[in-house]
C-alpha cells in the first residue's frame, strides 16, 4: 500500500485538467482544511474531492469490490475510510464550504465531469452543501 498515491492521482489530474478548460480557477491540496481537498475553489467556496472507487468504497460501482483474501481487514479499512470521507464533508460544511465528491468511474469521460463542475458553479450554494454526488 506504500505505493499508492495520495495526490496527483490519474482521475485527479483529469479533473483538474477539465476545470482549467472550463476557466475554472482553484488551489489544490490546502492544508488548513479538513481531509486537504483536492481541489478548492476558493471564488465559490466549493470543495471537491476526487475519490477512487476502491480505496473509498463507492457503493454500487464494479471498482469497488473486496479482496477475497483477509475480508475482515478490508471491510474495517473500507469502513474506517468512508466515515474518515463523512467527518470531513461535515467539517467542512460546517466551516460554510460546499463539498463534492467525483468518483474515479465518473473521471472517464471529461464530458461527465464538465457536467458535475458546470452543475458545482452554477447551483444555489445549498443545493451542493455536504452532498456526494454518487452517479
Amino acid at each position: 500500500m506504500a505505493g499508492i498515491r495520495g495526490k496527483d492521482t490519474r482521475p485527479e489530474i483529469t479533473v483538474r485538467r477539465v476545470a482549467h478548460r472550463m476557466g475554472l480557477r482553484f488551489r489544490l491540496h490546502r492544508k488548513d482544511l479538513p481531509g486537504r481537498p483536492d481541489l478548492v475553489f476558493v471564488r465559490h467556496r466549493v470543495v471537491v474531492f476526487v475519490h477512487g472507487c476502491f480505496w473509498h468504497h463507492h457503493k454500487g460501482c464494479k471498482y469497488a469490490h473486496i479482496p477475497k483474501s483477509r475480508v475482515a481487514f478490508w471491510k474495517e479499512k473500507f469502513a474506517q475510510n468512508t466515515a474518515r470521507d463523512d467527518r470531513n464533508a461535515k467539517a467542512l460544511h460546517d466551516l460554510g464550504w460546499r463539498v463534492l465528491t467525483i468518483w474515479e468511474c465518473e473521471t472517464r469521460k471529461d464530458e461527465d465531469i464538465r457536467r458535475l463542475l458546470t452543475r458545482l458553479v452554477n447551483d444555489a450554494p445549498s443545493s451542493l452543501a455536504g452532498t456526494r454526488l454518487d452517479s
